[in-house]
């Protein structure tokens, strides 16, 4: 194939990039934000798209937060792609501080207390609902009984109250990120404006004085 890496990356070293990418992760921010800061669109348009890439991150529903960001950026009528890069805001150096959030806030709301509810540590849940679907796969095949307890325990106690404690969080910081955005991406804009107007001018120039000198030569030439 054209397109195919003539190194193809094991997955440990494609587990390690993602935790930690090439050139850091502050690179990974400044290339982002400069992509997003050059689409051709509109500031509120970038931003709303921000919006909802910052407001699919809150929500737990991993592995489709392009879909979820793609789908609120079309609803709200932002920017598409902007929304994709924007979920960049989730990643794993705040996932961490975004789970916190959501299930405190969740819990909150559902008025339970998240330490009572907890017993068994965060990942421990993640661990058991893993197990479970897959003693449960297997029970299609073999004479073991299906037994849902540990995931419906996650459903219960992870899955939900993260579900409906993410959204006010989302919502905030998704709302901070959008009215940050489109004064940032304006000026950005404009001054990029003013940039290639510049150089056009100037390549304009340039020409202008090249066929004048060729028309002064061709006057001498001609005498």
């Amino acid at each position: 194939m054209v397109f195919k890496r003539r190194d193809p990356k094991s997955w440990p070293r494609a587990l390690a990039e993602f935790l930690w990418p090439r050139g850091g992760w502050a690179r990974a921010f400044h290339y982002v934000k400069h992509r997003m800061r050059r689409l051709p669109d509109s500031p509120e348009r970038i931003a709303r798209g921000i919006w909802a890439g910052v407001f699919a991150s809150f929500t737990p529903f991993y592995g489709i937060h392009f879909f979820i960001a793609a789908g609120l950026a079309t609803v709200m009528r932002g920017n598409v792609i902007a929304s994709l890069m924007a979920t960049f805001f989730g990643n794993p150096l705040t996932y961490v501080p975004i789970g916190v959030a959501a299930l405190s806030t969740g819990h909150w709301l559902l008025g339970d207390d998240m330490d009572e509810r907890i017993p068994r540590s965060f990942g421990g849940k993640f661990v058991d609902a893993g197990a479970d679907l897959k003693d449960n796969f297997l029970a299609i095949f073999n004479d073991t009984t299906a037994d849902w307890s540990r995931l419906s325990v996650f459903y219960d106690e992870i899955f939900f109250p993260y579900m409906v404690g993410g959204i006010l969080p989302g919502i905030i910081s998704a709302t901070v990120c959008y009215y940050l955005a489109v004064p940032l991406i304006r000026v950005y804009q404009k001054r990029r404006k003013g940039m290639i107007k510049a150089k056009f001018e100037a390549l304009k120039a340039k020409a202008a004085a090249k066929a004048d000198a060729k028309r002064k030569a061709e006057h001498s030439t001609g005498d």
